[in-house]
Protein backbone atom coordinates (compact mmCIF):
# COMPACT_ATOMS: atom_id res chain seq x y z
CA UNK A 1 0.00 0.00 0.00
CA UNK A 2 1.58 3.31 -1.53
CA UNK A 3 1.66 6.36 1.45
CA UNK A 4 -0.84 8.17 -0.06
CA UNK A 5 -3.43 5.70 0.13
CA UNK A 6 -2.63 4.90 3.74
CA UNK A 7 -3.74 8.41 4.34
CA UNK A 8 -6.84 8.80 2.66
CA UNK A 9 -8.14 5.51 4.57
CA UNK A 10 -7.04 6.75 7.93
CA UNK A 11 -9.03 10.45 6.92
CA UNK A 12 -11.60 8.57 6.00
CA UNK A 13 -12.12 6.73 9.20
CA UNK A 14 -11.44 9.94 11.03
CA UNK A 15 -14.59 11.69 9.44
CA UNK A 16 -16.85 8.36 9.81
CA UNK A 17 -15.90 8.65 13.73
CA UNK A 18 -16.31 12.57 14.04
CA UNK A 19 -19.85 12.07 12.29
CA UNK A 20 -20.98 8.83 14.34
CA UNK A 21 -20.14 11.08 17.78
CA UNK A 22 -22.09 14.16 16.43
CA UNK A 23 -25.15 12.42 16.11
CA UNK A 24 -24.98 10.35 19.25
CA UNK A 25 -24.52 13.53 21.21
CA UNK A 26 -26.53 15.93 19.30
CA UNK A 27 -30.45 16.32 20.03
CA UNK A 28 -32.39 14.54 17.19
CA UNK A 29 -34.34 17.89 16.50
CA UNK A 30 -34.99 16.89 12.96
CA UNK A 31 -36.93 13.73 14.30
CA UNK A 32 -38.29 16.67 17.15
CA UNK A 33 -39.59 18.81 14.09
CA UNK A 34 -41.17 16.11 12.27
CA UNK A 35 -42.93 14.87 14.91
CA UNK A 36 -44.16 18.53 15.58
CA UNK A 37 -45.24 19.00 12.43
CA UNK A 38 -46.87 15.77 11.65
CA UNK A 39 -48.77 16.21 15.31
CA UNK A 40 -52.99 17.36 14.92
CA UNK A 41 -53.75 20.43 14.96
CA UNK A 42 -55.96 20.98 18.07
CA UNK A 43 -54.53 18.12 19.86
CA UNK A 44 -53.77 19.86 23.16
CA UNK A 45 -57.22 19.31 24.12
CA UNK A 46 -58.18 16.59 26.24
CA UNK A 47 -61.30 14.16 25.20
CA UNK A 48 -62.83 13.45 28.33
CA UNK A 49 -65.65 10.26 28.64
CA UNK A 50 -68.53 10.60 30.26
CA UNK A 51 -71.87 9.50 30.79
CA UNK A 52 -75.00 11.60 29.48
CA UNK A 53 -79.07 11.52 30.67
CA UNK A 54 -81.65 12.77 28.02
CA UNK A 55 -84.15 14.59 30.53
CA UNK A 56 -87.15 13.75 30.73
CA UNK A 57 -90.50 14.34 33.23
CA UNK A 58 -91.29 11.33 35.25
CA UNK A 59 -93.02 11.25 38.51
CA UNK A 60 -90.55 12.14 42.17
CA UNK A 61 -91.33 10.67 45.05
CA UNK A 62 -89.91 11.70 48.57
CA UNK A 63 -89.14 8.94 50.67
CA UNK A 64 -87.20 7.74 53.38
CA UNK A 65 -85.58 4.37 53.30
CA UNK A 66 -85.12 2.38 56.88
CA UNK A 67 -84.16 -1.19 58.00
CA UNK A 68 -86.09 -2.35 60.53
CA UNK A 69 -87.75 -5.86 62.13
CA UNK A 70 -90.83 -6.98 63.45
CA UNK A 71 -91.53 -7.36 66.57
CA UNK A 72 -94.22 -9.06 68.97
CA UNK A 73 -97.27 -6.74 69.92
CA UNK A 74 -96.77 -8.55 73.35
CA UNK A 75 -94.30 -11.45 74.69
CA UNK A 76 -93.78 -12.53 77.73
CA UNK A 77 -91.66 -15.31 79.63
CA UNK A 78 -93.90 -17.12 81.35
CA UNK A 79 -93.12 -18.10 85.63
CA UNK A 80 -95.24 -19.13 88.30
CA UNK A 81 -95.68 -16.66 90.98
CA UNK A 82 -94.49 -19.09 93.93
CA UNK A 83 -92.64 -22.44 94.34
CA UNK A 84 -93.61 -25.66 93.87
CA UNK A 85 -93.56 -29.33 92.10
CA UNK A 86 -95.51 -29.20 89.00
CA UNK A 87 -98.76 -30.93 88.82
CA UNK A 88 -100.08 -31.03 85.60
CA UNK A 89 -98.99 -28.73 82.31
CA UNK A 90 -102.26 -28.24 80.03
CA UNK A 91 -101.09 -26.65 76.39
CA UNK A 92 -99.81 -27.80 73.39
CA UNK A 93 -96.58 -26.62 72.34
CA UNK A 94 -96.66 -24.03 69.41
CA UNK A 95 -100.49 -23.93 70.11
CA UNK A 96 -103.13 -20.91 69.91
CA UNK A 97 -104.15 -20.06 73.48
CA UNK A 98 -107.02 -17.65 74.70
CA UNK A 99 -106.30 -14.93 78.38
CA UNK A 100 -107.44 -16.65 81.11
CA UNK A 101 -106.39 -19.79 79.48
CA UNK A 102 -104.82 -22.74 82.38
CA UNK A 103 -101.84 -23.24 81.10
CA UNK A 104 -99.69 -25.21 84.04
CA UNK A 105 -100.18 -25.39 87.61
CA UNK A 106 -98.11 -26.65 91.00
CA UNK A 107 -99.21 -28.70 93.82
CA UNK A 108 -101.74 -26.43 95.80
CA UNK A 109 -102.82 -29.47 98.53
CA UNK A 110 -101.67 -27.94 101.70
CA UNK A 111 -103.74 -24.43 100.38
CA UNK A 112 -106.81 -26.35 100.02
CA UNK A 113 -106.69 -28.02 103.21
CA UNK A 114 -106.65 -24.63 104.42
CA UNK A 115 -109.61 -23.53 102.30
CA UNK A 116 -111.17 -26.54 103.79
CA UNK A 117 -110.63 -25.58 107.25
CA UNK A 118 -111.66 -21.71 107.28
CA UNK A 119 -114.53 -22.57 105.25
CA UNK A 120 -115.93 -24.83 107.47
CA UNK A 121 -115.59 -21.87 110.28
CA UNK A 122 -117.80 -19.53 108.33
CA UNK A 123 -121.36 -20.83 109.25
CA UNK A 124 -120.30 -20.48 112.58
CA UNK A 125 -118.97 -17.16 112.52
CA UNK A 126 -122.04 -15.97 110.95
CA UNK A 127 -124.33 -17.77 112.96
CA UNK A 128 -122.42 -16.49 115.92
CA UNK A 129 -122.74 -12.53 114.39
CA UNK A 130 -126.49 -13.25 113.71
CA UNK A 131 -127.58 -14.30 117.39
CA UNK A 132 -125.06 -11.27 118.97
CA UNK A 133 -127.24 -8.88 116.79
CA UNK A 134 -130.31 -10.41 117.99
CA UNK A 135 -129.30 -9.66 121.68
CA UNK A 136 -128.66 -6.12 121.23
CA UNK A 137 -131.66 -5.54 120.07
CA UNK A 138 -133.07 -6.87 123.01
CA UNK A 139 -130.49 -4.73 124.96
CA UNK A 140 -129.14 -8.31 126.36
CA UNK A 141 -125.56 -7.77 125.25
CA UNK A 142 -123.59 -4.72 124.65
CA UNK A 143 -122.25 -3.31 121.20
CA UNK A 144 -119.07 -4.21 122.05
CA UNK A 145 -119.92 -7.76 122.37
CA UNK A 146 -121.26 -7.68 118.43
CA UNK A 147 -118.41 -5.97 116.97
CA UNK A 148 -115.95 -8.04 118.48
CA UNK A 149 -117.63 -11.10 116.33
CA UNK A 150 -118.30 -8.57 113.55
CA UNK A 151 -114.11 -8.73 113.41
CA UNK A 152 -113.76 -12.33 113.62
CA UNK A 153 -116.04 -12.95 110.95
CA UNK A 154 -114.43 -10.24 108.74
CA UNK A 155 -110.81 -11.86 109.72
CA UNK A 156 -112.02 -15.22 108.62
CA UNK A 157 -113.43 -13.95 105.04
CA UNK A 158 -110.05 -12.03 104.80
CA UNK A 159 -108.04 -15.57 105.53
CA UNK A 160 -110.38 -17.40 102.88
CA UNK A 161 -109.46 -14.43 100.37
CA UNK A 162 -106.10 -14.74 100.95
CA UNK A 163 -105.64 -18.22 100.87
CA UNK A 164 -107.50 -18.51 98.36
CA UNK A 165 -104.72 -15.60 96.24
CA UNK A 166 -102.46 -18.43 97.44
CA UNK A 167 -103.49 -21.31 95.40
CA UNK A 168 -104.51 -18.89 92.32
CA UNK A 169 -100.40 -18.05 92.95
CA UNK A 170 -99.99 -21.94 91.53
CA UNK A 171 -102.41 -21.58 88.50
CA UNK A 172 -100.76 -20.38 85.40
CA UNK A 173 -102.82 -18.93 82.95
CA UNK A 174 -102.64 -17.10 79.72
CA UNK A 175 -102.05 -13.43 80.21
CA UNK A 176 -103.32 -12.34 76.93
CA UNK A 177 -104.20 -14.14 73.01
CA UNK A 178 -101.22 -16.15 71.67
CA UNK A 179 -99.00 -18.56 70.68
CA UNK A 180 -97.09 -20.14 73.52
CA UNK A 181 -93.49 -21.46 72.25
CA UNK A 182 -91.95 -24.35 73.37
CA UNK A 183 -92.03 -25.54 77.20
CA UNK A 184 -89.28 -25.51 78.89
CA UNK A 185 -89.99 -27.92 82.12
CA UNK A 186 -91.88 -31.46 82.51
CA UNK A 187 -94.55 -32.47 85.01
CA UNK A 188 -92.75 -33.44 88.21
CA UNK A 189 -90.00 -30.64 88.04
CA UNK A 190 -89.85 -28.24 90.87
CA UNK A 191 -90.31 -24.51 89.53
CA UNK A 192 -89.78 -21.11 91.19
CA UNK A 193 -90.74 -17.79 90.12
CA UNK A 194 -87.38 -17.62 87.95
CA UNK A 195 -88.47 -21.15 86.14
CA UNK A 196 -89.32 -20.05 82.60
CA UNK A 197 -92.25 -22.34 81.36
CA UNK A 198 -92.87 -21.27 77.92
CA UNK A 199 -92.98 -17.84 76.09
CA UNK A 200 -96.08 -16.09 75.28
CA UNK A 201 -96.20 -14.00 71.91
CA UNK A 202 -98.84 -11.99 70.19
CA UNK A 203 -98.54 -11.54 66.44
CA UNK A 204 -101.44 -9.67 65.79
CA UNK A 205 -100.92 -7.08 65.27
CA UNK A 206 -97.35 -7.29 64.86
CA UNK A 207 -94.58 -4.17 65.66
CA UNK A 208 -92.59 -2.59 63.09
CA UNK A 209 -89.67 -1.47 64.89
CA UNK A 210 -86.73 1.18 63.16
CA UNK A 211 -84.61 4.21 63.16
CA UNK A 212 -85.12 7.95 61.21
CA UNK A 213 -82.01 9.54 60.74
CA UNK A 214 -82.13 13.67 63.24
CA UNK A 215 -82.86 15.76 59.85
CA UNK A 216 -86.44 13.53 59.18
CA UNK A 217 -87.14 13.66 62.99
CA UNK A 218 -90.00 16.39 62.13
CA UNK A 219 -91.16 13.96 59.57
CA UNK A 220 -92.63 11.22 61.11
CA UNK A 221 -95.63 11.16 63.33
CA UNK A 222 -98.49 9.49 64.77
CA UNK A 223 -100.25 8.23 61.68
CA UNK A 224 -97.61 8.45 59.25
CA UNK A 225 -98.01 5.67 56.36
CA UNK A 226 -95.27 3.48 55.36
CA UNK A 227 -94.55 0.19 53.41
CA UNK A 228 -91.99 -2.45 53.82
CA UNK A 229 -90.86 -5.55 52.34
CA UNK A 230 -89.27 -8.91 53.98
CA UNK A 231 -86.60 -11.10 52.96
CA UNK A 232 -88.26 -14.15 50.92
CA UNK A 233 -91.39 -12.36 49.81
CA UNK A 234 -91.96 -9.94 46.92
CA UNK A 235 -95.31 -8.66 48.51
CA UNK A 236 -95.06 -4.88 49.34
CA UNK A 237 -97.05 -4.47 53.87
CA UNK A 238 -98.87 -1.39 54.15
CA UNK A 239 -98.54 -0.60 58.14
CA UNK A 240 -98.84 3.02 60.31
CA UNK A 241 -97.11 4.69 62.84
CA UNK A 242 -98.45 4.48 65.93
CA UNK A 243 -95.90 5.83 68.61
CA UNK A 244 -92.57 7.28 68.29
CA UNK A 245 -89.87 8.19 71.05
CA UNK A 246 -90.06 11.52 72.93
CA UNK A 247 -86.33 12.17 72.29
CA UNK A 248 -83.49 11.30 69.84
CA UNK A 249 -80.80 8.45 70.45
CA UNK A 250 -78.02 10.21 72.54
CA UNK A 251 -75.70 8.06 70.59
CA UNK A 252 -77.02 7.29 67.48
CA UNK A 253 -78.73 10.36 66.56
CA UNK A 254 -81.35 8.84 65.26
CA UNK A 255 -85.26 9.16 66.62
CA UNK A 256 -86.99 5.55 67.27
CA UNK A 257 -90.34 4.74 65.56
CA UNK A 258 -92.77 1.84 65.67
CA UNK A 259 -95.65 0.96 63.92
CA UNK A 260 -98.16 -1.33 63.30
CA UNK A 261 -99.11 -4.19 60.95
CA UNK A 262 -102.17 -5.87 61.13
CA UNK A 263 -101.40 -9.45 60.15
CA UNK A 264 -104.64 -10.63 60.33
CA UNK A 265 -103.60 -14.40 59.09
CA UNK A 266 -100.36 -14.34 61.09
CA UNK A 267 -98.22 -14.85 57.90
CA UNK A 268 -95.51 -12.86 59.52
CA UNK A 269 -92.95 -14.00 61.92
CA UNK A 270 -91.35 -11.77 64.91
CA UNK A 271 -87.54 -11.49 64.12
CA UNK A 272 -88.00 -10.87 60.46
CA UNK A 273 -85.66 -8.11 58.90
CA UNK A 274 -87.89 -5.35 56.55
CA UNK A 275 -86.96 -2.82 54.31
CA UNK A 276 -88.97 -0.04 54.83
CA UNK A 277 -90.18 3.17 53.06
CA UNK A 278 -91.81 5.90 53.70
CA UNK A 279 -93.38 8.39 51.52
CA UNK A 280 -93.04 12.23 51.98
CA UNK A 281 -94.26 13.77 48.93
CA UNK A 282 -94.96 13.04 45.42
CA UNK A 283 -94.56 15.40 42.15
CA UNK A 284 -95.96 14.46 38.42
CA UNK A 285 -93.97 15.61 35.70
CA UNK A 286 -90.80 16.61 37.40
CA UNK A 287 -87.26 17.25 36.12
CA UNK A 288 -85.25 15.60 38.09
CA UNK A 289 -81.10 15.42 37.95
CA UNK A 290 -78.96 12.75 39.72
CA UNK A 291 -77.39 14.21 42.69
CA UNK A 292 -74.08 13.43 41.35
CA UNK A 293 -74.79 15.91 38.37
CA UNK A 294 -75.14 18.86 40.85
CA UNK A 295 -72.05 20.65 40.99
CA UNK A 296 -72.14 23.39 43.73
CA UNK A 297 -70.32 26.79 43.25
CA UNK A 298 -70.49 29.74 45.31
CA UNK A 299 -73.33 28.98 47.30
CA UNK A 300 -75.30 28.21 43.61
CA UNK A 301 -76.19 25.22 41.72
CA UNK A 302 -75.27 24.19 38.34
CA UNK A 303 -74.97 21.40 35.79
CA UNK A 304 -72.92 20.92 32.51
CA UNK A 305 -75.15 20.01 29.54
CA UNK A 306 -73.65 18.57 26.19
CA UNK A 307 -73.83 21.09 23.09
CA UNK A 308 -72.03 19.66 19.64
CA UNK A 309 -69.69 17.63 21.09
CA UNK A 310 -68.77 19.83 24.27
CA UNK A 311 -69.52 20.94 28.14
CA UNK A 312 -71.39 24.00 28.81
CA UNK A 313 -72.14 24.93 32.27
CA UNK A 314 -75.87 25.93 32.99
CA UNK A 315 -77.26 27.18 36.28
CA UNK A 316 -80.04 26.02 37.76
CA UNK A 317 -82.54 26.41 40.91
CA UNK A 318 -83.29 23.21 42.52
CA UNK A 319 -86.17 22.20 45.02
CA UNK A 320 -86.94 18.89 46.41
CA UNK A 321 -84.03 16.29 47.07
CA UNK A 322 -84.98 12.53 46.99
CA UNK A 323 -82.03 9.65 47.95
CA UNK A 324 -80.87 9.71 44.19
CA UNK A 325 -82.40 12.62 42.62
CA UNK A 326 -82.47 16.82 42.26
CA UNK A 327 -85.73 18.39 41.74
CA UNK A 328 -84.62 21.26 38.73
CA UNK A 329 -87.48 23.89 39.24
CA UNK A 330 -85.35 26.72 36.60
CA UNK A 331 -82.29 26.12 34.02
CA UNK A 332 -82.96 22.87 32.14
CA UNK A 333 -85.99 21.78 30.01
CA UNK A 334 -86.94 18.24 28.65
CA UNK A 335 -85.05 17.11 25.82
CA UNK A 336 -81.50 18.47 27.20
CA UNK A 337 -78.54 16.02 27.73
CA UNK A 338 -76.83 16.58 30.77
CA UNK A 339 -73.49 15.23 31.70
CA UNK A 340 -73.63 12.72 34.86
CA UNK A 341 -69.43 11.84 35.07
CA UNK A 342 -66.19 13.22 35.49
CA UNK A 343 -68.84 17.19 36.81
CA UNK A 344 -65.77 17.81 38.69
CA UNK A 345 -63.24 17.33 35.36
CA UNK A 346 -65.40 19.60 33.27
CA UNK A 347 -64.97 23.28 32.44
CA UNK A 348 -66.83 25.54 30.36
CA UNK A 349 -66.26 24.39 26.64
CA UNK A 350 -64.46 21.26 27.49
CA UNK A 351 -64.18 18.30 24.66
CA UNK A 352 -66.43 15.54 25.80
CA UNK A 353 -66.77 12.13 24.11
CA UNK A 354 -70.48 10.23 25.74
CA UNK A 355 -69.69 6.89 26.68
CA UNK A 356 -72.94 5.97 27.99
CA UNK A 357 -76.45 7.36 27.30
CA UNK A 358 -79.29 7.06 29.12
Amino acid sequence: MNKKLKWSLIAALAIAIGAFGYYQLTPKENEELSAAENKPKGGNKKVLSVNAKILKPHLLTDEILAVGRLVPDEEVQLSFETSGKITGIYFKEGSHVRKGMLLAKVNDQQYQAQLVRLEAQLPLAEERVYRQNALLQRDAVSKEALEIVKTELATLKADIDKIKAQIEMTELRAPFDGVIGLRQVSVGAYASPTTVIATLTSVKPIKVEFSVAERYANEVKKGTNLTFQVNGSIETYHAQVYATESSLDPETHNLPVKALYPNSNAELMPGLYADIRLKQKEIENAIAVPAEAIVPEMGKSKVFIYRSGKAEPVEVTTGLRTEAEVQILKGLSEGDTILTSGTLQLRKGSVVEIASME
